[in-house]
């Protein structure tokens, strides 16, 4: 997958992301020892930086996001129907598919 695929891939899954509400009963819930807003907010920023800076992520935040992917896939095995797994594994893959993305090359500049 191209860099720009990705980018459009993600901008269409961050859209549907950012119009489902959080799911209600997962405030102050944890699943699989995880904070339930924790793992959401800290995937969505970095999802949100990476567009932002046109499928550009540091090395920070690449780290936070592949902690956010391993910790996913230790919670979505745990969700019940009612905490509403197509939420999370929409996370889930948007974080995958920002992880596995080609980086921008360090020397180009966008005009």
């Amino acid at each position: 997958m191209t860099r720009r695929t990705a980018l459009e891939s993600a901008s269409h899954l961050w859209a549907e992301h950012m119009n489902a509400p959080f799911p209600a009963r997962l405030r102050g819930a944890d699943r699989a020892g995880f904070d339930m807003v924790l793992i959401d907010s800290e995937t969505a920023g970095c999802v949100s930086t990476w567009l932002k800076n046109n499928g550009s992520l540091d090395a920070r935040g690449h780290s936070v996001l592949v902690r956010c992917i391993a910790r996913l896939e230790q919670i979505l095995p745990t969700l019940s129907d009612a905490d509403d797994p197509t939420y999370w594994q929409r996370l889930h893959e948007l974080a995958r598919l920002v992880a596995d993305s080609p980086p921008r090359p360090a020397n180009r500049v966008d005009v």
